[in-house]
């Protein structure tokens, strides 16, 4: 696989529901977490908070887009994950249901809480 440079280049890779789904995830991330630095970690996006830690990763695969956050972050929604497929700090996102988009601007907030009140840092 080839190195991703930008987010926009990653996003060009994908076509039709992806494309979609993971175009809504750029979205929410940029409006919840205005302030985080958008960047390529792994060949996928990521967001950084200023102080340089990783807030959260999400990537596209066949079926569904996955969002990884800290297994501390995702222990805190599992009960409101039970219906999904998880993993260390993983949720997935088939592109076949409807995004759980206020679920996740929770997920993103609370991150942001951990790192900045509790000083989470990344896995």
């Amino acid at each position: 696989m080839a190195r991703i440079e930008s987010v926009d280049e990653y996003l060009t890779g994908f076509e039709g529901a992806a494309a979609e789904r993971l175009a809504d995830l750029r979205a929410l991330s940029r409006a919840t977490a205005p302030d985080a630095t958008e960047v390529v970690r792994w060949n996928q996006p990521a967001y950084l908070h200023p102080s340089g830690t990783i807030l959260f990763t999400f990537s596209g695969h066949r079926a569904h887009a996955t969002m990884v956050f800290t297994p501390s972050t995702l222990g805190a929604f599992l009960p409101e994950l039970a219906d999904r497929r998880t993993g260390k700090g993983s949720v997935q996102l088939p592109y076949a249901e409807p995004l759980p988009t206020q679920l996740l601007e929770r997920m993103i907030r609370h991150r942001l809480r951990e790192h900045e009140d509790d000083g989470v840092l990344w896995m």
